[in-house]
């Protein structure tokens, strides 16, 4: 009988034009994993699979997929399920953020952003954990941060989606305990990547005055490795953990006091 472990795995993977995504993209193709990309852009997406066919030998599916969009995770469920392709592994990377004022934002953006950091997460999820759960493998890891653990004045949205995806993953992972899956929800700090300037503001200090900004390549190794171990909470970075477990033990009011007046200096 062949075992699962022998047979090739694929990976789906959001967000996979760039930053994290991307990182995830390149170390699962090193792992023999075949891929199934998804992103907006599709001339990028297109490109990289193609990088990766050449470089690893792995089968690299692009799937340009706006995932803001209402019935996005739904189409790409059924792109897979059309193409025949399981997914082994999940990976919910993909997610963006805003600067400023709630009141004086742009509620599409707002809005667009609930539906990628959250909606399109829970929904891919429910499609791709059903299967898996029948299979007796599979593993899902979605993206949090350091702002899953506080509340985030001046980018209100973007903290609590990040809240939310904390406790879905923890009492998803609760729920799959003998069933052969896992849930990861890896947390990083500030990420050299263009996340901020595309929020709004700039990258210098956040939260951390001058620690030094880990890189998306570590990052995504620490995830990938944690994911693999069965790790529910993955916080990347010691001064990340200090922070993240810190919050606990301060009042409410003045960790949301401390990471208004932090944010308020970041405005680009």
């Amino acid at each position: 009988m062949t075992s699962i472990e022998s047979i090739a795995k694929t990976a789906l993977i959001t967000g996979a034009t760039g930053g994290l995504g991307e990182e995830f993209a390149r170390i699962f193709a090193r792992g023999g994993y075949e891929l199934v990309l998804v992103a907006r852009n599709e001339q990028k997406l297109e490109v990289l699979a193609k990088q990766l066919n050449e470089q690893y030998g792995v089968v690299a599916t692009a799937f340009a997929c706006d995932l803001s969009e209402e019935g996005a995770a739904a189409r790409v469920a059924g792109f897979t399920e059309q193409e025949n392709i399981d997914v082994d592994v999940l990976v919910n990377n993909a997610g963006f953020g805003d600067y400023g004022m709630f009141a004086a934002s742009d509620l599409s953006k707002q809005t667009e952003m609930v539906n990628v950091d959250v909606r399109a997460l829970t929904e891919l999820t429910y499609w791709y954990l059903g299967p898996m759960i029948e299979r007796g493998y599979g593993k899902v890891l979605n993206i949090g941060s350091i702002a899953s653990f506080m509340p985030g004045p001046f980018m209100p949205t973007y903290f609590a989606s990040k809240a939310y995806v904390l406790s879905f993953t923890e009492s998803i992972s609760e729920e799959l305990k003998g069933t052969g899956v896992s849930c990861t929800v890896l947390c990083p700090g500030p990420i050299s990547t263009a996340f901020w300037n595309k929020a709004g503001t700039d990258n210098s200090g956040f939260l951390l005055g001058s620690t030094k900004y880990a890189t998306a390549q570590e990052v995504a190794e620490y995830g990938y490795k944690s994911l693999m171990e069965g790790k529910v909470v993955a916080i990347h970075g010691t001064a990340i953990k200090a922070a993240a477990f810190g919050v606990r033990f301060l009042p409410r009011c003045v960790v949301r006091s401390i990471v208004a007046k932090v944010l308020e200096q970041r405005q680009a």
